[in-house]
């Protein structure tokens, strides 16, 4: 006998629909599968076996083929295991075929027959609607990830024979909604860390405020405990809420990669990425033997945070130049191409000096003559040309900590944020890709960052007299024109430029010598 069912298999942070085809027939004995599965879906065999031991069935005792089309799609991971034990089931005649009609399945089985959580399930769900399914049925522990995804059922089950009773009609499981644990646009500006237990370093502050309303890179250079980690931390809490869009888009990344921190099916906040400084360059970038997204795609959407920037491989460093640039990073290699999302806000952390306490204010500075140069040196300038704000923190003092006073909450902060957004949205509204003044081209910011007279003459002199180099300049005018959007103001004024100058610190001919 011949039955159809399906499947999703997880590409990129997309899925593509399988259609798994049984054939029942005499000629032979075994389980025969066919179209490129890998070491995992081969094992399924092993898996459905004793699944159907444990659960009061049995394997036919005749020729079993399986097909996985498209038959060029290479197929991976556990997930296929509950669509070929239902087509085999099915092909058997112990479940009806009409009811497997108009179905997905995905998930893995355990040896008992019970069934056990997968990645990627979100996708799937979304693909599955896409074909026109009209359900999904997979384990319950991802039941509420796939139920955000309106106009399809969602069926979590907990073995393979509630599933066979299910599709029977002899069981019953109500369909799966999304966990509603606190409303969406509550949880989406909900924070634990805040703006206002910071003291001091107001213009950081000021920094990051600039860099989060126009969408800019930033590093912060500073003597250890001066606050770097404690600010950049912070930063997702000024930035707009997550659109249900952008919600959709970043728990799909995270779903695909595995991992948790999902709130009610959907994540309601803006990510936050912190490696460490020894992760490798595929943990970073993405790929692997089964390509998975890296800390630059689940950053999209949100904030990646470098610490001790210098200290990375030169080679992880030198490969964030795409996604910068892009916006996505596309991992080629000999078996697949992937291409993953990752727009996100940069932010980098560094000491001044090996030892830390270049430009402090009361401790000096043990490092031999060039080694401030050297250090830096660490950094391209490629790289260091996609980061518009450079800004040197220094430690907080005594007085100011010990201040009763708090500082200004992230929320009050935050509306100003999204206020210089819909200006920038309005402006970029008719330039399909482009949503920040961050992410405006040289025609661009002739377009829509004009200078006057007064202002053209003042960035000239400063490009002489601090000595910046040439790459400071579309720079310094990309955030003058966010420190405008920030005061309402249409025109680039020359005080905008002014503040805009002070931010690239590390640009000066002088720094570190």
């Amino acid at each position: 006998m011949f039955v159809r069912t399906f499947a999703g298999a997880v590409a990129g942070i997309d899925a593509v629909a399988v259609t798994v085809e049984v054939n029942i027939a005499g000629g032979g004995l075994g389980m025969y599968l066919v179209g490129l599965p890998d070491n995992a879906v081969k094992e399924s065999e092993q898996r459905i076996r004793a699944a159907f031991e444990n659960s009061g069935e049995r394997m036919s005792g005749k020729k079993v083929v399986v097909s996985l089309a498209p038959a060029d799609l290479r197929k991976e991971g556990s997930g296929f295991d509950l669509p070929i034990a239902v087509g085999i089931l099915a092909a058997m005649g112990r479940i009806d075929a009409g009811a497997v009609a108009g179905t997905m399945f995905v998930g893995e089985l355990s040896l008992d027959g019970s069934l056990k959580p997968v990645r990627g399930v979100l996708p799937v769900a979304v693909r599955a609607r896409s074909e026109g399914l009209r359900r999904v049925v997979l384990p319950v522990e991802n039941a509420a990830e796939a139920a955000v995804v309106d106009g399809i059922e969602v069926i979590g089950a907990t073995t393979l024979r509630q599933v066979v009773g299910y599709l029977n009609g002899e069981a019953e499981i109500a369909p799966a909604v999304p966990a509603d644990d606190e409303p969406f646009d509550a949880a989406a500006t909900h924070y634990a860390e805040d703006f206002a237990d910071v003291r001091g370093q107001t213009h950081v502050k000021r920094a990051l405020e600039i860099a989060a309303a126009g969408g800019h890179n930033v590093i912060m250079v500073g003597a250890p405990g001066s606050g770097k980690t404690m600010l950049a931390r912070r930063l997702p809490t000024i930035l707009p809420p997550l659109s249900r869009e952008e919600a959709l888009e970043t728990t799909k990344i995270h779903s695909v990669a595995g991992k948790a921190g999902v709130t009610g099916g959907l994540m309601t906040r803006r990510p936050f990425r912190a490696p460490h400084h020894t992760a490798s360059q595929v943990a970073v970038i993405g790929g692997g033997q089964s390509p998975r997204p890296g800390e630059v795609s689940l950053a999209h959407n949100g904030v990646l945070f470098l610490d001790e920037l210098p200290e990375f491989g030169r080679s992880v460093l030198e490969v964030l130049r795409q996604p910068l640039e892009d916006k996505k990073i596309v991992v080629s290699r000999a078996r697949y191409s992937v291409e993953y999302p990752a727009n996100f806000t940069l932010v980098a952390a560094m000491n001044p000096c090996p030892c830390g306490y270049y430009n402090h204010p009361t401790k000096e500075c043990t490092c031999p003559p060039g080694a401030v140069h050297r250090y830096m040196g660490r950094i391209s300038g490629p790289l260091l040309d996609r980061i518009d704000l450079q800004v040197e923190v220094t430690p907080v003092a005594i007085g100011e900590i010990s201040q009763v006073r708090p500082s200004e909450p992230s929320a009050a902060i935050r509306e100003r944020v999204i206020r210089a957004r819909e200006v920038q949205a309005e402006r970029f509204r008719e330039v399909p890709g482009v949503h920040t003044n961050a992410m405006m081209n040289a025609r661009m910011l002739r377009e829509f960052c004009p200078l006057d007279q007064v202002a053209r003459e003042l960035l000239e002199r400063a490009m002489v007299r601090l000595d910046l180099s040439a790459r400071a300049y579309d720079r310094i005018v990309k955030v003058a024109r966010t420190i405008a959007d920030l005061e309402g103001t249409a025109d680039i004024g020359a005080a905008h430029l002014a503040e805009a100058i002070n931010y690239r610190s590390l640009d000066r001919g002088s720094w570190g010598r």
